[in-house]
């Protein structure tokens, strides 16, 4: 295969990567913009529980204001060019984000807990329910071992009256005589309250038998209304014929548990900082997740897509950089200069305002990056417009600096458009 083919489909590579990469820094404006909105959406969220809605949505929109810009920030510059300003910024976003993640982990919080705060709701429910169903059957049972005492009690008597075992009975015959006619009318009237109390406690065996199905036919589907209903109904019947029971046999109603509404049982989970408490990691991760990639995104943003040059400004870069000599390769692998004049241009007194000019418009375009006071490097999409530049420029003499006049005349065609 020769080498023209060769190079043509590595052009081809090479233009497919660079649209590509151009497409995906294109579409990481809107991507930023909507993780803003999603990380604002929980953070408004869960800021609206604790003040006024109007004052959680500015707010709001400060702190994710906040988090973008300093991410940008903190992309073009360094910290030994300026560390009280980098301390401040780098301040300024660890304060939004955990204002963020905080707010937002309310609501990812209740997201994540929903169907375990219903079963846990449903639970204590059923527990309620059956502790109350457990007393009112105590109830009933306590009544009827009483009344199966004293119908002993007096089986005993009358047995004793017929035998003449009875105290007072001394000396009497054995047999049916009227001591065992009083005791044995004794028996039968507490025999016919069984019957009674039998007949009184049928209506509540129902009662119970009706609430136990509706329980189970909730625990079975807790997010129906239609079943919480139906176990409501069947708790009130249940109660009105425990009380009913107990008024009748002078006893203290069994005092039954408040069971909420289906709104209140169903009802989301309100944010507070106990939850914190009660820590989700899943929770916390997503509330995470969503301002790191605001902040990775905002911070790549910054670091490749300033916006492009006019041609007069490309001129006005390349006819700046080449008022400079003093150039070097940083470790972070960049083409980096130094601001100062050298002690030639000292000597020949070599005016630097222009070049400084054209120096402090690519720091504001996002195309250099100051390192510390007296050099800055170059970004990566710099590189491009000078080498485009080199191609068409005849290089100086050798020893020679950069033409003064061809760099008067880029700021001049800059200036008027």
């Amino acid at each position: 295969m020769s080498q023209a083919p060769v190079w043509r489909i590595g052009g081809w590579l090479n233009l497919i990567q660079s649209t590509f990469v151009g497409l995906l820094r294109v579409l990481s404006v809107p991507i930023v913009l909507m993780l803003s909105v999603a990380s604002g959406y929980t953070t408004y969220y869960g800021l609206s529980y604790f003040i006024t809605p109007w004052i959680a949505f500015i707010v709001t929109v400060a702190v994710q204001s906040i988090v973008v810009i300093c991410s940008l920030e903190l992309a073009g510059m360094h910290w030994r060019a300026n560390p009280l300003r980098y301390l401040s910024v780098v301040l300024s976003l660890l304060v939004a984000l955990t204002v963020s993640v905080t707010f937002s982990y309310f609501k990812f919080y209740e997201f994540s807990r929903r169907d375990t705060l219903l079963i846990e709701r449903q639970a204590r429910l059923a527990e309620d329910v059956n502790r109350y169903m457990v007393e009112v059957v105590s109830l009933r049972s306590r009544l009827t071992a009483e009344q199966h005492k004293r119908i002993d009690a007096a089986a005993r008597d009358t047995e004793r009256a017929y035998l003449s075992t009875h105290p007072g009975m001394a000396g009497q015959k054995v047999g049916k005589g009227r001591i065992w006619s009083y005791y044995n009318e004794i028996l039968q009237g507490e025999q016919s309250r069984l019957k009674r109390l039998d007949t009184q406690t049928q209506p509540l065996e129902s009662a119970l038998a009706a609430a136990r199905a509706a329980l189970l036919a909730f625990s079975a589907r807790p997010s129906e209304a239609t079943a919480h209903a139906r176990l409501l109904e069947a708790f009130q019947n249940l109660a009105i014929q425990a009380d009913q029971l107990a008024a009748n046999y002078g006893l203290t109603p069994v005092q039954g548990p408040r069971l909420a509404s289906f709104a209140e049982f169903s009802r989301g989970i309100t944010p507070s900082f106990a939850m914190w408490a009660d820590l989700s990691w899943f929770a916390l991760a997503c509330a995470s997740m969503v301002d790191f990639f605001t902040l990775v995104l905002s911070y790549r943003l910054e670091m490749t897509a300033p916006g492009p040059l006019t041609e007069e400004e490309r001129e006005l870069a390349f006819q700046g950089l080449r008022q400079f000599s003093r150039f070097t390769i940083n470790r972070n692998d960049e083409l980096e200069f130094r601001l100062e004049r050298t002690e030639l241009e000292r000597a020949r007194r070599v005016p630097d305002w222009q070049r400084m000019f054209s120096v402090a418009f690519l720091l504001n375009r996002g195309y250099l990056r100051k390192m510390s006071g007296s050099s800055v490097e170059f970004a990566p999409n710099l590189y491009p417009i000078i080498a485009e530049r080199l191609a068409r420029q005849p290089a100086p003499p050798s020893g020679m600096p950069a033409n003064d006049a061809a760099l008067a005349e880029a700021l001049r065609k800059q200036r008027h458009g």
